[in-house]
């Protein structure tokens, strides 16, 4: 006697071959996808050496060329005091160029009220301007970014007694 499969069972045979296929390629795109993940997490990790490794690499290449005129000006002849003043201008202003290049300025605050968070104050002296006033700049400081990169080294008026 032969048994014949029923309808019913041909259909559940196909639905769990059906449904195996799928896990496989389910398991396939899972396996894919942790493998991207993981190529992904690699090439970030990669790129932020890179960077905090060349972060500086755009300032380095500024600040040779002002290097390149300090060692230029060093050259001139001594008897030429004119000439190593004018090469002494000129590479202030080239630095002056590349500060503006990258975002570095300048805190020259005095005749301002002073600010703790950009001014350090080095002394208090009585004095005729008002209290809390910088009277004078010893060291000047530099913001990069709108950060403060040094404070100003100021002397501050205060009230006389």
């Amino acid at each position: 006697m032969i048994l014949k499969k029923s309808s019913n069972e041909n259909d559940q045979t196909e639905s769990l071959d059906d449904l195996k296929a799928k896990i496989t390629e389910l398991e396939g795109a899972v396996l894919y996808a942790k493998a991207e993940t993981e190529n992904f997490r690699k090439r970030s990790i990669d790129e932020m050496d890179k960077t905090r490794k060349y972060a500086i690499e755009n300032f380095a290449s500024e600040i040779l060329l002002v290097k390149d005129s300090l060692d230029a000006s060093l050259m001139v002849d001594e008897s030429s005091l004119e000439n190593y003043k004018e090469g002494m201008e000129l590479t202030s202003k080239q630095l002056t160029s590349v500060f503006e290049k990258l975002n570095i300025k300048e805190i020259d605050p005095k005749g301002e009220v002073f600010d703790p968070n950009f001014h350090e104050a080095m002394t208090m002296v009585e004095s005729d301007q008002d209290a809390n006033t910088v009277i004078s700049v010893m060291q000047k400081g530099y913001t990069l970014n709108e950060r403060v990169l040094r404070p100003a080294l100021v002397t501050v008026a205060k009230e006389k007694n």
